[in-house]
């Protein structure tokens, strides 16, 4: 790939190095992980020292891994839209945020279908609005989910996923799509431990909890990586993870059970039932429409371009 001459790149900035396409490069990988454990520990230093807990600074936590991948991306002349900062596919970012709904209510059914978990008929799905009774309150519930979930949980969602499926899934590509996914699952996972053990999803398990949740967090990186790349961009995964936070909901107020192990553990957004569909999903995808990952998935294909003109 040839370089452009200097004379022709902007006065003062310095000409971006051509970046390998092959294969990681541990310095940068390096610069990511020792900026977010870094930040990590600096938020538990400030925790303890304000006597805070890291679940109320968990909103500004979740900010750590893009700034993580913002600095190593600068820092190693990778612009943002080739880590996937760009609109990419507008039908899978539409689907990318509506997907989480009907995953969701798939999650409610297998968690009904077990022992010791009933339905609970919910008079307050989303606290705070006033919905009106029976199917029109439903919609509006629906409607209210996706809403949220791609705009005020988006924002906080993009703290998050321009780390994990902008730069560290642009970084790992030679791994190819599914290790590079069970590399980010696992830690996206640990990553939630300082919230965890503090009681954040398991408030009954928080040492259990954060195994699993790294397993969750795993199962769920498959279907996120796949959107990203079939959307060529990462705001697929901003979307689909702002409105499956909004979802989350609609399990606990719709199930009813007296064991803690099965309400967080189990019949859980973050539970067994859970994990189990979204493997699930994770193997259609794999049967049926097999992604190849490289460090080009964000780019735009000369055919989607004429397409737009």
């Amino acid at each position: 790939m040839a370089r452009v001459p200097d004379d022709q790149f902007p006065i003062g900035r310095r000409q971006p190095e051509v970046v390998a396409v092959t294969r990681i490069d541990r310095t940068r990988l390096g610069t990511f992980f020792a900026v977010l454990l870094g930040l990590g520990v600096l938020f538990e230093v400030v925790s303890a020292a304000a006597n805070v807990g890291m679940i109320r600074l968990a909103p500004i936590y979740m900010f750590t891994p893009m700034v993580a991948g913002a600095i190593t991306a600068w820092r190693g002349d990778v612009s943002f839209s080739a880590v996937g900062l760009r609109r990419g596919r507008y039908r899978w970012l539409g689907l990318a945020s509506v997907a989480p709904v009907a995953l969701m209510y798939a999650i409610l059914g297998v968690s009904l279908l077990l022992p010791g978990v009933t339905f609970a008929r919910a008079t307050d799905p989303v606290p705070g609005f006033d919905l009106p009774p029976g199917i029109l309150g439903t919609i509006a519930a629906l409607g209210l989910v996706v809403a949220l979930g791609a705009t005020v949980n988006a924002v906080l969602a993009f703290g998050e996923e321009f780390g994990w499926r902008g730069y560290l899934l642009w970084e790992l590509a030679p791994l190819g799509f599914w290790r590079a996914s069970l590399v980010i699952g696992a830690v996206w996972g640990l990553w939630h431990a300082p919230i965890i053990v503090e009681g954040y999803n398991y408030p009954s398990f928080p040492v259990v909890g954060v195994v699993a949740m790294t397993l969750a967090t795993v199962a769920f990186s498959f279907t996120y990586t796949y959107l990203v790349v079939r959307a060529r961009s990462v705001l697929a995964a901003v979307f689909f993870h702002g409105v499956f936070n909004a979802a989350g909901g609609l399990v606990t107020v719709y199930t009813d059970t007296e064991s803690a192990f099965l309400s967080e553990l189990v019949a859980s957004p973050v539970g067994a039932a859970s994990v189990a569909l979204f493997l699930l999903v994770a193997v259609l995808v794999c049967y049926t429409d097999r992604p190849a990952l490289t460090r080009s998935f964000a780019r735009e294909e000369r055919s989607e371009q004429r397409a737009q003109r």
